[in-house]
């Protein structure tokens, strides 16, 4: 009897896919590729350029990782080398005059101190972006959480 359901739940979907795969028309495949075709070379965009003014950016909400005010370009973190410790690391920043990572870097999950930097927080570029001069790809209405509490007092 389970032998049965499985292989006609098999048979359905198989025949499903075949279907929805079928009512697909080339139009649709199109769109994905933005009309190019897939044997041409399409030009590839250059890479925006990151500022560099090492100017710090206000955060736009508690709790947001700060952004990188630098290149990093050809930074080396990996399991054996963070090139960001070598000047944002407790050790490091009175030699460098860079800020100094947060002491939650140094925190396990537990809430507990380590004497080095937690290896969850240990991959810099998970939350720390750099910043682009580039036009943003889609529109953004955000509006910073002081902004609203005055627009609210003002009412």
């Amino acid at each position: 009897m389970k032998t049965l359901t499985f292989i006609s739940t098999l048979a359905f979907f198989s025949l499903a896919h075949i279907v929805l795969a079928e009512t697909i028309e080339d139009k649709d495949l199109a769109s994905f590729r933005q009309g190019e075709k897939i044997a041409e070379q399409q030009k590839t965009t250059p890479i925006a350029k990151p500022i560099v003014n090492d100017v710090k950016v206000a955060r736009n909400y508690p709790m947001q990782p700060p952004i990188i005010p630098h290149n990093v370009r050809d930074y080396q973190v990996d399991l054996r080398v963070n090139k960001c410790l070598s000047c944002h690391s407790r050790k490091r920043v009175g030699d460098s005059q860079a800020t100094m990572i947060s002491v939650t870097h140094y925190m396990d999950r537990d809430g507990n101190f380590l004497a080095d930097i937690s290896p969850r927080r240990y991959f810099c570029n998970q939350c720390h972006v750099v910043q682009h001069d580039e036009k943003p790809i889609v529109d953004n209405d955000f509006v910073d959480m002081d902004k609203l509490l005055k627009a609210k007092a003002k009412q």
